[in-house]
Order: C-alpha cells, then sequence, then structure tokens
C-alpha cells in the first residue's frame, strides 16, 4: 500500500481535492438552490436529490468541458507551434508528430506498452490515443453541460408561464453560448500565460519550471 500511494502521489492527491470539491459544491449548491426555491414558494430537496438535478450538473459539466477542451487543444497545438524558452514548447527541431514516434515495424524495448509493439492501426490508434480520450471526454461533458442548462432554461421558462423550446433550439440561445465563451476564454488565458511565463520565471523543484539557473532562450528543457 505504501508503494502504491508513493508511486501515485500526484494522481490520489488531485484525485482526493476533487471529491472534496465535489462534496463541498453539491453542500453549498443544494443550499442555494433551495433558498432560491424557498423565495418562489418552491419545496426544498434534500442533498442526494440535488446530486441528480439539472442545476448541479450544469455546474459540474460547465467546469469540465472547458478543462478537457484546453487540454485538447493544448496537446494538439504544442505538437506543431513553437514558444522560444517555454517549457510548455517542444524543441524547434521536435516539431511535428515525429518525436516519439513508433517505428515502423513497430519494435519496442521489451516493457514498451503492448499496442506501441504491435504495429498497425493499433500502434497508430495508441499514438494519438492521449487526444483521443481527453476529446471523447470533452463531447461527453459539453453534451451534459448543454443538457443540463437547457433543462435549466425550460424549467425557469415554466415558471415564468413562457414556452418551452428544444434542445437544438436551445443550442442557438446567446445565453447558452455567453457561458460556454466565458469558460472557453478563461482556459486559453491561462495556458498562454503557462507558456509565456515559464520562459522567464522559475520554481525550484517542479518539473514546470527550467532550473532557476538555465537561460530565458532554452526551450523545453527539464531539470
Amino acid at each position: 500500500m505504501r508503494r502504491f500511494l508513493h508511486d501515485n502521489g500526484v494522481t490520489l492527491f488531485f484525485g482526493v481535492l476533487c471529491v472534496l470539491t465535489i462534496v463541498g459544491d453539491a453542500l453549498v449548491g443544494q443550499r442555494v438552490f433551495n433558498e432560491d426555491a424557498l423565495q418562489h414558494n418552491e419545496s426544498a430537496i434534500s442533498v442526494w436529490r440535488y446530486l441528480f438535478s439539472a442545476h448541479f450538473a450544469e455546474a459540474m459539466a460547465e467546469n469540465w468541458q472547458s478543462e478537457f477542451l484546453q487540454f485538447v487543444t493544448f496537446i494538439i497545438a504544442t505538437i506543431w507551434l513553437f514558444q522560444r524558452g517555454s517549457i510548455e514548447s517542444k524543441e524547434e527541431k521536435d516539431l511535428g508528430l515525429g518525436a516519439g514516434a513508433a517505428p515502423p515495424d513497430g519494435s519496442r524495448a521489451e516493457r514498451a506498452p503492448l499496442w506501441a509493439r504491435l504495429g498497425g492501426l493499433r500502434t497508430r490508434l495508441y499514438s494519438h490515443s492521449l487526444v483521443l480520450v481527453m476529446l471523447v471526454f470533452f463531447v461527453f461533458s459539453w453534451f451534459a453541460q448543454s443538457t443540463s442548462q437547457w433543462k435549466e432554461y425550460n424549467s425557469e421558462q415554466a415558471e415564468h408561464q413562457d414556452a418551452t423550446i428544444g434542445y437544438f433550439h436551445f443550442l442557438t440561445k446567446p445565453q447558452f453560448w455567453e457561458a460556454t465563451f466565458q469558460n472557453w476564454q478563461s482556459e486559453f488565458m491561462a495556458l498562454a500565460t503557462m507558456a509565456i511565463f515559464t520562459v522567464f520565471l522559475r520554481q525550484q523543484g517542479s518539473p514546470e519550471s527550467k532550473p532557476v539557473p538555465e537561460p530565458h532562450e532554452s526551450t523545453g528543457v527539464t531539470n
């Protein structure tokens, strides 16, 4: 167990933080939901019921989809695009799909992943598996966000005795895209600042930083 905790410390640390913040979001979100319900002379709901509500699903999925979009765009962009001096960029000579590719015959060291050694379609899929999985998560969370937000919109329409609309009609509404673009712009800003800040700034001991004495122009250097 100690070895498992040591070998998976980063994932477990952020996994625990994720669970704790989900619990916190559910508890405070339920209070906000119930306060609003009581103001409109509606019944309050339990935390358990709130976990399955469109209100909670919208809040969660709205953030998840923007995070996975960040990963997808960053992974793809850094294949070909270059930022001199940034730890988030490959060296100029390594730009493109060639760096880290499997040999044509699929040969690999004995301990390499099976699909990296098999060659053919399976190796090609494995060569792009990271961005493919991130893309699946993005599409799923975007769909979850849009459907839950659509249900919330129709619920508010019904409360005001206004007409409800279909899902595809809702996707054309400015309310949906305002919330979506608000999330996306923050993710792209974070990526841009991380790329340029690692050129000039340092954090001793972090793999997300160049070594302290490393020149600003050194690109893609790790500790």
